[in-house]
């Protein structure tokens, strides 16, 4: 055991509901939550066996009953932190649940940090890194598919594929070391043709798990998807249209969005975050010219872009700065107001837009709409892995973690290319093996571990 002293929080949210749940971990949470505890068998939780539930009461100092609970009690190991955990399931509510938390602090509990539970769990060695994120990513899944993913890093889909690349990386290690260390028993061809076949298939592995980051990332936090265009071309229209209720404003008066209005669209268990946008222009309008700045920063910062051009007006030369500025995004472009009919020349589409993904919607009228769906949904999933069936980078730190190991390969495959000696790659094959490690949280810092847990809520 790591820990000497027992955490108690409230792990369920605060308000009114039918059951709120008070979790105790730590080496003394038997011995104190039965200071606090009346069982209706009359029999001392010191002497339940583990994992049993236990109808009673929780009475106060003065012998008041505060509340009447069910007592789920699990013994080390086999539980969430690998310690002693007590669940104590009370009425919903603030005042029975901070009441039951008063007595068990007076009893010798203390508060917990934030996802202190979760924390313990992880270095207690229960749980990697790699799936102490996959908790957060299930607490915040906003679809079907986002939560398919988070389960299976959960479950340790991702950790297994990490721990044997490193295995890979660790027999080849030990061979160029014994080598090294004894080079009279070593053969008269160069050691690396035991192992260049295979740091190639490694790199190759690698650098398609590589690809799985952007989706990863898209599951779990929505796709960046940026509507924009100049004034009045439809963008708070067509977001409307897409969630199917007004969240934005609409009029005919240019410049009424003066800022980012973002919303959660699920399709067909995909999540996209849409932000509809300023329309871009030159303005002299103080507000609306952060507006602007905001749709500009937008269209940086988005996975993908839906640029709307008025099909009745045709593109005009605000259009064609809003091209020049997302040509080198992945951009569908939408003629939007076709139930007004197109006035674009075919001579200026096959100019401006040949070759490019272009969609024609009428958002006032709705059309259109399923296939836009169906394009930003093929989006995401053409191309990438299935998401749930295999293994999935899901944040920015995982990703650079796998980008580092891949840099360290790489140096290693020019130096067998260059012909070098084995000990002049030793260091790179070893910087790999470390790299990967921290995907799943081997050797990390302190800092970094303390930052990740202080994202999680009270209680988990």
């Amino acid at each position: 055991m790591l820990f000497d002293d027992t955490i108690a929080a409230i792990s369920t949210p605060i308000g009114i509901g039918g059951i709120g749940i008070i979790r105790v971990s730590g080496k003394d949470t038997i011995k104190i939550v039965d200071k606090i505890f009346c069982g209706a068998d009359k029999k001392s939780l010191l002497d339940k066996p583990s994992h049993t539930i236990t109808y009673g009461h929780i009475i106060s100092e003065e012998g008041n009953i505060i509340d009447e609970v069910l007592m789920m009690l699990m013994r080390a190991p086999k539980t969430y932190t690998k310690e002693d955990v007590i669940e104590i399931n009370c009425h919903g509510g603030p005042m029975p649940l901070n009441a039951v938390l008063t007595e068990l602090i007076k009893k010798g509990a203390r508060i917990a940090d934030s996802g202190e539970f979760t924390k313990r769990a992880f270095l207690n060695g229960r749980i990697d890194l790699a799936q102490v994120e996959a908790v957060m990513d299930i607490i915040e899944s906003k679809t079907e598919l986002s939560l398919k993913q988070a389960v299976g890093q959960l479950e340790g889909k991702l950790s297994r594929q990490i721990k044997e690349y490193q295995s890979i990386l660790m027999k080849i290690i030990a061979r160029i070391e014994v080598s090294i260390d004894y080079p009279e028993y070593d053969q008269d061809e160069p050691i690396t043709e035991d192992f260049e076949e295979e740091i190639r298939e490694l790199l190759d592995k690698l650098n398609s798990l590589l690809k799985t980051a952007d989706t990863g990332k898209m599951m779990r936090e929505g796709v960046r998807t940026a509507i924009v265009g100049r004034p009045n071309v439809g963008k708070s229209s067509l977001l409307n249209a897409l969630l199917e209720e007004n969240k934005a404003i609409v009029t005919d008066i240019p410049g009424t969005t003066r800022d980012v209005v973002e919303a959660y669209l699920n399709i067909e268990g995909i999540p996209f975050m849409l932000l509809d946008t300023a329309g871009i222009r030159e303005t002299e309008d103080t507000v609306e010219k952060i507006g602007v700045q905001k749709s500009k920063t937008s269209i940086e910062e988005a996975d993908l872009i839906l640029m709307l051009i008025d099909s009745y007006e045709g593109i005009v030369e605000e259009d064609l700065e809003i091209l020049e500025k997302v040509k080198d995004k992945r951009v569908f472009y939408i003629l939007n107001k076709m139930d007004l009919g197109s006035n674009i020349s075919q001579e200026k589409l096959n100019k401006n837009l040949s070759g490019k993904i272009t969609l024609s919607i009428s958002a006032k009228d709705q059309d259109g709409l399923n296939g836009l769906k169906q394009a930003m949904r093929n989006f995401v999933i053409k191309g990438n892995v299935t998401v749930g069936n295999e293994a999935t980078l899901s944040n920015m730190r995982q990703k650079q973690s796998l980008i580092h190991a891949i840099e360290s390969l790489d140096k290693v495959a020019e130096a067998i290319d260059l012909g070098l000696s084995e000990d002049c790659f030793a260091i790179d094959l070893h910087d790999a093996y470390g790299h990967l490690g921290s995907i799943i949280g081997e050797a990390l810092k302190d800092e970094i571990i303390n930052e990740l847990f202080s994202r999680f809520c009270l209680g988990k």
